[in-house]
């Protein structure tokens, strides 16, 4: 083990601009699953200076109005700027749609790889620098709602760095946050508020030492913000939305996909049963990832990684978590509650930050633990 690392994690507020195409798209998500739980999405939006436009595959008994869904995350997240928007939608092609229902159970709409992780670094069970970054972010945006720092927008983003000493937390290295703001607001009294009520706060549990560099508004002005200022995009935060880029990444994005898209399904899956390991005391830290075929069921890959600190060895791990969880598309959308409209309200400040969420449960640690010890006795629980 390298004695000395030092890991980097950042995220965007709600009002950065790919990610409020991410809520545009879990939007319509949304809207079409709340009249259709059956619904097949996979919706993807563009959106510059005046232009918005939202493309994709929508299949639903209902179709949604996409433009006043569009208008409003827009206003409700803070920006009044009016937008054209576009609406191109048509339905799945029945080709995906055979691979997809064509057998007795719901089948994957597509390949991928997924990735699941947790730690014991922080109460969230995600890494230090993950929950930071996400932490000052929230805070931002909490400051902005409240009035407690006046003049804030609703753009803005944070990273933090952290060095590890013999793979565990040590110090804070560094610390960038960059905030949208109003034209009169001071850059000086800016830094201070942001630093006072924000970064402090956020940090508290590993306060900045005197050699941490800390940079607000290091690019000085920072007055035009979100689509004015940048173009948006959906899928562009997936380092933001998942582990920060600290673990394997399969390039799936998350946002606009209902639950037969193992990119999405897969994902909340594997952090789920991670999550139970880890909480469970079966290891220190673990990570899953799962593989699937478009038109089967079952996944082709379950790998399970403990990193050396596991109660088990991984391969009694691995059967283990093929006999607790239901690991087909069908099953985790039961599971998991992913054909309901609960989408939206996750899609901001990392999709595996929120207690709430249903993939966040701690529900199946014993059953795991149960299952490791039939295995290695030689009893299949099956």
């Amino acid at each position: 083990m390298n004695d000395r690392r030092i890991l980097t994690a950042e995220s965007v507020t709600e009002g950065h601009p790919d990610k409020l195409c991410d809520a545009i798209a879990d939007g319509v998500l949304d809207a079409c699953l709340a009249e259709d739980p059956g619904a097949r999405v996979a919706c993807e939006v563009l959106a510059t200076a005046g232009k918005i436009t939202v493309a994709g595959e929508i299949t639903a008994r209902v179709l949604p109005d996409i433009p006043a869904i569009a208008a409003r995350t827009v206003r409700e997240t803070g920006y009044e700027a009016d937008y054209e928007i576009e609406a191109l939608t048509h339905e799945q092609s029945p080709d995906i749609a055979e691979a997809v229902n064509g057998g007795r159970q719901t089948r994957a709409g597509d390949q991928g790889v997924v990735y699941g992780y947790a730690c014991l670094e922080t109460d969230e069970l995600l890494p230090l620098p993950v929950v930071l970054a996400h932490r000052i972010t929230r805070l931002l945006t909490n400051a902005r709602k409240l009035g407690t720092i006046r003049g804030l927008g609703p753009d803005g983003k944070a990273q933090v760095s952290v060095e590890y000493l013999f793979g565990l937390p040590s110090r804070i290295v560094s610390v960038v946050a960059s905030c949208q703001h109003d034209e009169g607001k001071d850059l000086e009294e800016l830094r201070r508020e942001v630093l006072e009520r924000v970064i402090t706060p956020a940090l508290e549990e590993l306060p900045p030492d005197r050699e941490t560099e800390i940079l607000i508004n290091p690019g000085g002005r920072f007055v035009l913000g979100g689509f004015e200022a940048d173009t948006g995009l959906t899928g562009r935060k997936l380092m933001a939305d998942t582990y920060g880029g600290l673990i394997p990444h399969g390039g799936g994005a998350l946002s606009g996909k209902d639950g037969t898209k193992v990119d999405r399904s897969g994902a909340y899956m594997a952090r789920y049963i991670a999550k139970n390991i880890v909480a469970a005391g079966l290891a220190e830290k673990c990570t899953v990832s799962l593989a699937y075929a478009i038109g089967k069921a079952e996944p082709v890959v379950v790998d399970v990684d403990t990193h050396g600190t596991g109660e088990h060895p991984d391969a009694v791990l691995e059967r283990a978590v093929r006999g607790v969880f239901d690991l087909t598309p069908e099953g985790m959308i039961r599971t998991l509650g992913l054909d309901r409209p609960i989408f939206t309200k996750f899609c901001n400040y990392g999709h595996f930050t929120h207690p709430d969420a249903p993939w966040e449960r701690m529900d199946k640690g014993q059953a795991l633990d149960g299952a490791c010890r039939f295995r290695r006795t030689g009893v299949s629980s099956r």
